[in-house]
């Protein structure tokens, strides 16, 4: 286990239907995942379909590296629903060409024959499913065998397996297999949502070929995952269990000046200014971090101000039960300010008062001194 609670786990992945769309699709969908937190990579790598006959298409490899909290009956229910997402269908031929395959390689030092086949029994015999894990994880240890990721690929013919030099996943460390083939690659990162903003700079009446456009498309598909990755995130996830006992602490905890930024649900234009949180513990007080973090969990979507503070406030209230919350936000809005009445010194204040802050005048008069 991790130092959360979470397992480490290995991931393979597989396609030979739209290799170029499907492979990084999936590869997103993972990293969004809220019950998964990638942590790298493998890079691509290409072999023969297995059973498909001399005309399947040929398929694209690759092997995550990842940390989960679930179970392995839910990790692979969740995988499954991923391949579903990206049209996968299941059917009694296990050969098929398929738009996506995810399955469970290594459980951490989990062996279960009995269900769900952890280690998958490919990784000792399948150079596509052995190599591209010695590329991410080479001193992964077989439990069964106690031979590492690399000895097992290094003992497999590999000379089917070639790495797709110009198909780059995600940044990665450099691993013991790096010296066995040229790495000229480019990244590909979200295929959809890279062809909708080239599509978008064409409306414009732009040039996305032109050197300073080339890799926009990359750079915005990652920064919008990034901005929303609110959405991809859970309150639990965020706090962490980082809840202790109060300790006689009963006054005013506040913290101010936590920066946000988000994104207006009407326009897609920034927002951003500086949120204050405080509350008035109980028997429970939270990592003063983790006030921040709750502010970015909800900041990290399309929002507007005022449900945004709003659930900022219910997030610490339902994390700690406190006699009160109260969150305070100022921000600026570009919606505002760049376009439409176009008042660059306007800011918005917004408010949520909740229990002893909202019925009492004499605490809520102490916060706002202490503001």
């Amino acid at each position: 286990m991790t130092p959360d609670n979470r397992t480490q786990v290995l991931i393979s992945v597989g396609t030979n239907l739209d290799r170029r769309k499907h492979l990084p699709e999936a590869i997103r969908l993972l990293r969004r995942n809220r019950f998964l937190d990638v942590n790298e990579v493998s890079r691509v790598f290409e072999s023969p379909s297995v059973g498909g006959g001399a005309s399947a298409p040929d398929f694209y490899n690759a092997a995550v590296h990842a940390c989960t909290g679930l179970e392995p009956k839910e990790l692979r229910d969740e995988l499954r629903h991923i391949e579903a997402v990206l049209g996968r269908v299941r059917g009694e031929d296990p050969d098929a060409p398929r738009t996506i395959d995810l399955d469970i390689a290594y459980y951490d030092d989990l062996v279960d024959t009995d269900g769900l086949r952890i280690p998958d029994p490919d990784v000792l015999t399948a150079p596509h499913v052995a190599v591209p894990i010695a590329d991410v994880a080479a001193e992964w240890v077989h439990p069964e065998t106690s031979q590492t990721a690399y000895e097992i690929a290094s003992a497999l013919d590999t000379t089917r397996v070639r790495v797709v030099p110009d198909l780059h996943l995600m940044s990665r460390k450099r691993s013991s297999f790096d010296d066995n083939w040229d790495d000229d690659r480019l990244e590909v990162y979200a295929p959809r949502m890279e062809a909708l903003v080239h599509q978008h700079l064409i409306e414009i009446g732009e040039d996305p070929e032109r050197e300073g456009l080339l890799r926009t498309p990359l750079r915005v598909a990652k920064a919008t995952d990034y901005i929303t990755s609110g959405y991809a995130t859970s309150l639990e996830d965020v706090v962490n269990n980082a809840i202790f006992d109060a300790e006689g602490a009963d006054e005013i905890v506040l913290v101010k000046d936590i920066e946000f930024y988000s994104m207006c649900e009407h326009h897609m234009l920034p927002f951003f200014g500086k949120a204050a949180v405080a509350y008035l513990p109980d028997d429970k007080i939270i990592g003063l971090s983790k006030m921040a973090r709750i502010v970015d969990l909800y900041a990290r979507r399309l929002q507007v101000q005022e449900r945004l503070t709003n659930q900022v406030a219910r997030a610490v209230q339902d994390v700690l039960n406190p006699h009160g919350v109260a969150v305070v936000m100022d921000g600026r809005h570009l919606c505002m300010m760049m376009r439409g009445v176009q008042k660059q010194e306007s800011s918005t204040v917004t408010s949520a008062m909740l229990g002893t802050f909202k019925s009492d005048a004499r605490t809520r008069a102490e916060l706002l001194d202490l503001l």
